[in-house]
């Protein structure tokens, strides 16, 4: 599995709205302001002094506020007296200077884009994202069309540490295997069931009950039919952990240590420990789960 695929496979993430997505420190969209490739960030402070655009989104009214920028040089050369030119050749400005920002705001947004005219003086939005792309800066009306547009975990930078970071529950997982359903209900105390596998076959990980990480990399999991022994106690992986497995897959170096658990069917069975019959590896019964 590739990172992508590891994040959607977790409820957490998966299940996560646009709304939620946006306002992710990890929110990072590719996209282009011209020619150029870039990189879409949300939070930016936008400073008080801007130009207020009124434009529809496919006749959604939004309003668009452009931040001064040294890529817009005629607006630029205009700017501190730009409230005595007139409206027309001020929008005409604009749309010369301007335009990438309003192609790319109409690309992200898949929805096309319609200059109307400057916002009214004074109006001010009850919620607005504010945005960077290169050297430019400005905020857009936040709507449902907006954030439903661009809140996709595909513009998550999954090398942001706020992702990275996350933590998962997981079990190492030493040997699996079938055992009829009477057989588990016949186990007692001090009972030992013989694990040939164990040595022979790399441990792995199951992490959050959905996901397997071996020397092969990060796979889904799959309980099936048979019983786990697992370590008794479940210890943390992290998100950054899992992608770089993804990555560079490696050999797994648990070994098991402590109480164990033979669980199946998302059920422990029994709590044990490891020990040898002759030169056979063996799970001994301790105690058994009810």
């Amino acid at each position: 599995m590739k990172p992508f695929e590891i994040l959607s496979a977790l409820p957490q993430w998966s299940r996560l709205s646009p709304d939620a997505i946006v306002d992710l420190p990890a929110f990072a969209m590719p996209c282009r302001l011209g020619d150029e490739s870039a990189t879409l960030v949300l939070g930016a402070m936008c400073p008080a002094e801007t130009i207020g655009l009124s434009i529809l989104l496919e006749g959604e009214p939004h309003v668009l506020s452009l931040a001064r920028s040294p890529r817009f040089k005629e607006l630029d050369a205009i700017w501190d007296s730009r409230a005595d030119v007139p409206e027309p050749i001020l929008l005409a400005l604009v749309e010369k200077d301007a335009g990438p920002v309003l192609q790319l705001v109409e690309n992200v947004v898949r929805r096309q884009l319609k200059l109307v005219g400057l916002a009214p003086s004074g109006s001010v939005e009850k919620s607005v994202l504010s945005a960077q792309v290169a050297d430019v800066v400005f905020a857009l009306t936040r709507s449902a069309i907006v954030t439903a547009a661009i809140g996709n975990l595909r513009n998550l930078d999954l090398a942001h540490e706020s992702i990275r970071s996350v933590a998962l529950p997981s079990v190492a997982e030493y040997a699996a295997f079938a055992l009829t359903p009477e057989d588990a209900a016949g186990l007692t105390v001090g009972d030992a069931v013989l694990l040939p596998e164990l040595g022979t076959v790399s441990a792995r990980l199951i992490v959050d009950g959905r996901l397997v990480l071996d020397d092969g990399g990060v796979s889904r999991y799959n309980a099936g039919d048979l019983v786990h022994v697992v370590d008794a106690i479940s210890k943390d992986v992290t998100l950054g952990e899992l992608f770089d497995a993804a990555e560079t897959p490696r050999a797994m170096e648990t070994k098991p240590s402590g109480a164990l658990r033979l669980v199946g069917k998302d059920k422990t069975l029994a709590v044990g420990r490891l020990d040898k019959l002759g030169d056979q590896s063996a799970f001994i019964v301790e105690s058994r789960e009810m």
